[in-house]
């Protein structure tokens, strides 16, 4: 009889047996995991647990010291990995407009020298758009909010038109306007068969994935969000400083965190 089972869904990203080494520092530590394509990711864990060097190692900012890290783009494989980190300073130095970074987006695939194609330009309208960002193409990143400045960032990823996305820490801290933007897209992304994988502190944000990541330099955790983010497993990655309120909600406390000296070579 023929086997009447659902395919089984292709795989964005492979990880066999990562470690990611700074010096005496080790930032990640034996990890594997499989990330389907299509699907939402949320990377959660204390300060320094290596979240944002996991993303880097996924994009290739970061080598692995020893280890093994690939990604299958599908057929936007000629586009690479699109990451938004998760600090940008935006250079005075360098009068950037808004329309001119999102622009950028199409340098990983095209370059700086040559012509944007017809392509290229619905791309650039389309993240322009979902990032409600009309209003602001002439100026300048250093003239933004911070939640403007990061939605400019998210539609020069968007740009690029890449099968994975990687997005640093993309709603903390930032006004509502930005936060309802950016995680409607993320559910569109997945909705249109790419991959989002992102790193976050909220427990909240992290159940709205299809897929939660625990991590305290080593993988404690990955699955459903119903799994992975049970408060006996979060206590393991945040040493035990989590508390659950009457209604439900899991408060971290970050006050107690892993070194995050990594972090700050990472970013610096």
């Amino acid at each position: 009889m023929p086997d009447e089972r659902p395919p089984s869904p292709a795989t964005a990203v492979t990880i066999d047996g990562l470690w990611v080494e700074y010096g005496s520092i080790v930032a990640l530590r034996a990890i594997d995991l499989t990330i389907a394509s299509g699907t939402t990711v949320a990377i959660i864990g204390p300060n320094g647990s290596g979240k944002s060097t996991l993303l880097s190692t996924i994009s290739g900012l970061v080598k692995p010291t020893r280890g093994r890290v690939q990604v299958d783009t599908g057929e936007r494989r000629a586009r690479g990995v699109a990451h938004v980190l998760q600090t940008t300073i935006a250079n005075e130095a360098l009068p950037l407009t808004v329309l001119e970074t999102i622009r950028m987006g199409c340098y990983a695939h095209r370059g700086a020298f040559r012509r944007l194609t017809a392509g290229d330009r619905s791309a650039i309208s389309d993240a322009i758009d979902r990032m409600k960002l009309g209003d602001l193409l002439k100026r300048q990143l250093h003239e933004l909010s911070g939640g403007q400045r990061q939605r400019t960032y998210v539609a020069q990823g968007l740009a690029q038109q890449a099968g994975v996305l990687l997005l640093d820490e993309p709603i903390t801290g930032l006004d509502l306007l930005t936060q309802e933007t950016i995680t409607r897209m993320i559910d569109d992304e997945a909705a249109d068969g790419r991959t989002v994988i992102l790193t976050t502190h909220d427990v909240g944000t992290a159940r709205l994935a299809q897929q939660a990541v625990v991590m305290a330099t080593d993988l404690i955790a990955a699955g459903p969000p119903a799994e992975a983010l049970a408060p006996d497993v979060l206590a393991k990655a945040y040493g035990g400083h989590i508390h659950e309120l009457d209604d439900g909600t899991l408060v971290l406390d970050e006050a107690h965190h892993h070194d995050h000296r990594f972090d700050d070579q990472l970013r610096g």
